[in-house]
């Protein structure tokens, strides 16, 4: 049996002169550095896509929700009295609350309707306030 000595360098089978192909361990670690740092990157940006998509849902849905009350008081002719009422307006799968203020204006033919959209998991934030300007019907 022909052992190689432990501590006698070994033989290259490479030539010398010759270039070696390949890469070293450090040219390694630094290309997975750098793609683990874009996937990383990556991966947070769509979290944020999701998490702003749901965002924009939910303010859609509001906004419908505030225009279909609009919507009724000009298809039904109201003229809705001065004051502060809530009710529900549920859109889908989001349980919202509205919250309608008729304000006095300067013109007396006019009232100011004020719709905010409330979200009733969390009623200290509204996510969306529309205002339209209400003409009393006219006596026929």
């Amino acid at each position: 049996m022909n052992m190689p000595h432990p501590f006698r360098p070994r033989r290259s089978s490479i030539k010398p002169g010759a270039r070696q192909r390949g890469f070293t361990l450090l040219e390694v670690l630094v290309a997975l550095v750098i793609v683990g740092t874009a996937l990383g990157a990556g991966l947070r940006a769509v979290g944020s896509l999701s998490a702003n998509s749901a965002g924009l849902r939910t303010a859609m849905m509001a906004t419908w929700s505030a225009e279909n009350r609009l919507v009724q008081i000009r298809l039904g002719n109201e003229f809705p009295e001065v004051g502060k009422r809530g009710f529900d307006c549920p859109q889908g799968d989001l349980h919202l609350v509205c919250q309608e203020e008729v304000i006095v204006s300067p013109n007396p033919r006019l009232r100011r309707v004020e719709v905010s959209v409330f979200d009733i998991e969390n009623p200290n934030r509204r996510i969306v306030k529309l205002v339209q300007l209400v003409l009393r019907p006219t006596r026929t």
